[in-house]
Formats: C-alpha cells, structure tokens, sequence
C-alpha cells in the first residue's frame, strides 16, 4: 500500500476510556406509536426498527444539556480515571459528528467547559461516524512525535432534535413509503458521550499500547448517506453493503501490511444494526461473540459508538488482550487500529 493508509505508534498508550449514558430512555415502540397513521396509510408494518435492526431502544440528553456539556462530562470523567490532570493536557480533539453551529468548532467550547490550559490545542476533527478513530491516530502520532504528552479525545452525540424533526415530518399525511425508507436509519441512531486519554507508554507501564492501523477510502459511495441536524437520508442497502466490501478489504490491507489480527481476543465496531455486526464478524472470519453490542439499547452512537462500546467492556478485557477498533463512516471511509491491553 501506498500513502498515508497504514501507521505505527511507537510510544502512544490508552490512560483511560470511558462513557456517559444520555438519561432520558425512548424505545422504538414510542417511536412507532408516532408513524402508527403513516403505517398504516403507507402500507408499512410497525416495528421495523427493531426488527432491521436491532434497535429497541436509544438514549436522549435532556433539552438543557448541549454538545458541549456532554462531551466535557465525559472528558472529566476520563481524566479522573488516568489521573491527569486538565493542566497536563496538551491537546483536545472533539471527533463528534453533532454540533450546534459551523462554528466555533464544539472543542473551544469543551475546552472552556473543562478549564484546560490556554497552552492547550483544541479542535474539532470531523468524518462521519470515523472521527474518533482518526482522533486516535492524529493524537498517537503528536505523542509519538514529542509534541504532546497527553491528549482528550472526546465526543457527544445528541440526536433527539434530528429524530423528533423526522417523527414530526414522517406524521404528515403526505408522507410516503419512500421517505420512510430513505429517514429509516435516522431513527436508529442514539445519544451519549465517550472520552479517551492518550499519553506516553514509556511513561505509562500501566497503559494499553497503541501500536497502529489501517485506513482505506470509498469516497465513490459518498452519496449514499446526507445529512443535517433536521433531516437524514440513507439509502440503507447499498450503504450496508458497500460499507461491508469497504470493510472487507481494509480488513485484506492489514493482513497485506503484517497484522495478524484475526486471532485478538476483542473487536470492538462502529454499530448501525445488529445484522451489521453479524457482517462485519463474516467478513474478519471471527465468531460473532468476539463483538460486544451496543446498539440494541443505545442505539447507533455515530462516532461515539468505539469508544462507548470499548467503555463497557473495559471490566472485562485482560492484560495481554488485543483489542480490535473497527471504525466505518459514511462518505465513505474506514479505519481499525489495535490496542494491546
């Protein structure tokens, strides 16, 4: 391979990697006694959300809370967990695909939030539901590099406005059976924030090693998926599949590059559905039990979804144990990485 598409960390450990569970619980049950009218005008059964994918329910932020709230509750907790000090930080990427505006971007406002050092870079690092991966890698590579000694990574995710705008538009009698189907994946996705810090292995004996990773790029495809803060369109079945073949031969790339992974204790994936999941195992050739869930509570976390996932299972990974990040964002791109617990 050529480019930028394959890197090694040298001196990068994972401190720290926790999640912050949005309160408010909306079950896809709720959300079909809403479209129960358009249902049944349309044709369509109930249910579908839980049925395609897997989702029965996701979490909401109360009204009051913003991005930025969420993802400084989450860096909080992260840095308390490493025993970092907010002084110690060299650099904040907030890697979440939701915001309030086009700018400023949401880290100055967790930056602010979080009374981190004005010596402390902040920026925002966006690529669909990638970001957090690309995160760990920009982040990996400053370490590595000397120019930071610790770093946040953090992302909140807030979709209650983009599905109650979808419910209320999917109500309307002119709604058809088409754009139920095109707003379909909008109400599968959840909210919640995730958090990671990254500093130095040499100086971390206690850390989980980042040793490296593999991207790949299928911007062909970039038209299957648009969105904005009131309205999402996906065309749920070429994207599952193409996102699938992308997969698929990222997955060949690091074999390709020397990366034995197929015999790791975890892999740990972004989550659309559960029937993804199941693909993604095929496509690695590890038994579907390998792939902690999510998605079927919280729903589709976007780019908060690795680390969230990787959060939960933080009790039950060994010393030793490799662990898998399988990253996929719609546009699209791909990027995994292993961490060595």
């Amino acid at each position: 391979m050529t480019g930028n598409a394959t890197y090694e960390l040298k001196d990068t450990a994972v401190l720290s990697v926790c999640a912050v569970e949005a309160p408010v619980v909306v079950t896809s049950e709720a959300f079909d006694e809403r479209l129960m009218r358009s249902y049944e005008r349309t044709g369509l059964q109930p249910g579908m959300v839980e049925k395609l994918a897997g989702v029965r329910e996701r979490r909401w932020w109360p009204e009051d809370v913003t991005f930025a709230d969420a993802a400084a509750m989450a860096g909080a907790k992260a840095l308390a967990e490493a025993g970092v000090d907010p002084s110690q930080v060299g650099l904040l990427i907030n890697t979440s695909v939701c915001r309030d505006g086009i700018e400023p971007a949401n880290a100055a406002g967790v930056h602010d939030l979080m009374g981190l050092s004005t010596s402390c870079l902040n920026f925002d690092v966006t690529n669909a539901c990638l970001g957090f991966l690309n995160g760990i890698q920009l982040a990996g590579s400053l370490i590595d590099s000397g120019q930071v000694e610790y770093a946040l990574l953090v992302d909140a995710e807030g979709l209650r406005g983009l599905q109650e705008s979808t419910l209320d538009r999917l109500a309307q009698d002119d709604a058809t059976a088409e754009d139920l189907k095109l707003q379909f994946a909008t109400l599968t996705l959840g909210s919640g924030s995730a958090a990671m810090v990254l500093g130095r292995a040499s100086e971390h004996p206690e850390g989980h090693r980042v040793t490296g990773g593999v991207s790949r790029s299928g911007t062909q495809h970039k038209d299957l998926c648009w969105a904005d803060m009131t309205r999402m369109r996906t065309d749920s079945r070429a994207l599952f599949e193409a996102g699938i073949e992308l997969a698929g031969q990222t997955w060949h790339d690091a074999l390709a590059s020397g990366r034995d992974w197929a015999d790791a204790e975890w892999f740990i994936a972004h989550q659309t559905s559960v029937v993804h999941l199941q693909a993604m195992a095929r496509v690695v050739g590890v038994p579907d039990e390998k792939f902690p869930k999510t998605v079927p509570t919280f729903g589709n976390l976007a780019s908060a979804a690795v680390p969230f996932t990787l959060a939960k299972q933080v009790p039950m990974i060994k010393p030793g144990e490799r662990v898998i990040l399988l990253g996929i964002g719609s546009g699209l791109n791909t990027s995994f990485a292993e961490i060595i617990w």
